[in-house]
């Protein structure tokens, strides 16, 4: 991390840095309190693995290299568990080894963070190049239905305070979350104002009464977060029963019983839904007037807006949406946004997987609006002027 010594003043109370995206992930999981990682060496997410190393030893908390992904997700679990605020950071392969722990933090409800720095694949793919192809296994990596809470930075700076945020949001509904990067916004580097401490709100998991005898680690009756059950941290002389199977508010497994299995995939996923306008983020700008509307996320929103901010010069009607919060999604957002547009173009660095959900979105919704894919597979970036060129084809 290398600090800035001239230019723009910091504000009162901010540090101003000049950092890498994946340096910002990791300052940001140390401004979030974690205080236990668990990875493995993977490009191009390694340097978070690299700063976490040596910053975490200096909160007193704990740093280990597994010898896998698989190990790393199961290390995490564990120490949440245990009461940490636990992380891990992989990419594209990696992500697919955490998948199976990660289901097994879904259906127990353990909270934690999992970055994810996207590159070319699938399998080995381009290493060192990047894309936007795990978007759907951020949402649907794991077996099973389950909800998923996916956020996705466009900036250094916002990679920094999205990584806190997943944090918060990780304890405040008890499941993980997910910061899905790649490998452009992980490697660039950009000038970031750093809160002091005081200044970040960090939310804190509900723990039951102390004392309290009855506690049920899946009872969410009465719980301030609705649908959250309180959490009890292993060692504080609370009954636990984990269990990966179908498990009734005590965690007992009830595997022949088709009403606890539906009660408890119910309240999984309205913990989430109902709770939806608390996580969901998003952006749009000049949506007002636009009767096309180009939707970008991540790296690629970048050159998305610049393109949209060209064809607005040149008198086209052109709006820009940029889901932040992937999962869930936005849904209710981009319909206001494209209220009056008969043309949506979503960008992306893969086949078409986020412009399949638009196009679900407004399916349900009744809309007949036209979606255009602009999409790229070979990893290379998406320039403006590609982008242009298509705004100027369906305006």
């Amino acid at each position: 991390m290398r600090t800035a010594k001239k230019g723009k003043k910091a504000k009162k109370g901010k540090k101003i840095c000049f950092l890498q995206g994946n340096e910002a992930c990791a300052e940001g999981a140390i401004a979030a309190g974690a205080n236990f990682f668990a990875g493995y060496p993977i490009t191009p997410a390694t340097e978070i693995a690299e700063v976490l190393s040596r910053r975490i030893p200096q909160q007193k908390g704990c740093f280990i290299q597994m010898e896998d992904e698989l190990a790393c997700m199961g290390a995490v679990v564990g120490a949440s568990l245990a009461g940490a605020r636990a992380m891990t950071a992989t990419s594209g392969p990696g992500f697919t080894l955490l998948q199976e722990n990660i289901g097994y933090a879904m259906i127990s409800e353990i909270p934690c963070v999992i970055v994810a720095v996207q590159r070319g694949g699938p399998s080995t793919g381009l290493p060192t190049l990047s894309s936007q192809s795990d978007v759907m296994q951020s949402r649907w990596g794991t077996h099973g239905d389950h909800p998923s809470i996916v956020y996705c930075p466009n900036s250094v700076s916002e990679s920094f305070h999205l990584t806190v945020r997943c944090f918060n949001m990780a304890e405040k509904y008890r499941t993980p979350v997910t910061l899905l990067t790649d490998a452009i916004m992980g490697h660039m580097r950009e000038r970031v104002e750093i809160p002091e401490p005081g200044d970040i709100e960090l939310y804190r998991r509900v723990q039951p009464r102390p004392g309290q005898g009855d506690y049920r680690p899946y009872d969410a009756a009465g719980a301030p977060v609705k649908g959250v059950p309180p959490m009890a941290n292993i060692g504080d002389g609370y009954r636990h029963y984990i269990s990966g199977c179908v498990h009734d508010e005590t965690g007992s497994p009830k595997m022949s019983s088709h009403a606890v299995a539906r009660r408890l995939a119910g309240r999984l996923r309205d913990k989430i839904s109902r709770n939806r306008d608390d996580i969901v983020m998003s952006e749009s700008l000049h949506a007002e007037d636009a009767d096309t509307l180009l939707i970008a996320y991540g790296s690629v929103a970048r050159p998305a807006y610049e393109a949209v901010l060209r064809a607005r010069r040149a008198g086209k009607h052109v709006g820009f949406f940029r889901p932040i919060s992937l999962w869930p999604s936005p849904d209710k957002e981009i319909l206001a946004a494209a209220e009056k547009v008969k043309t949506v173009v979503v960008v992306e660095m893969n086949c078409g997987q986020y412009a399949g959900e638009v196009c679900r979105i407004f399916g349900e919704a009744g809309r007949a609006v036209r979606v255009v894919k602009l999409n790229e597979i070979g990893s290379e970036f998406i320039h403006p002027d590609r982008i242009h060129s298509v705004i100027q084809e369906v305006c």
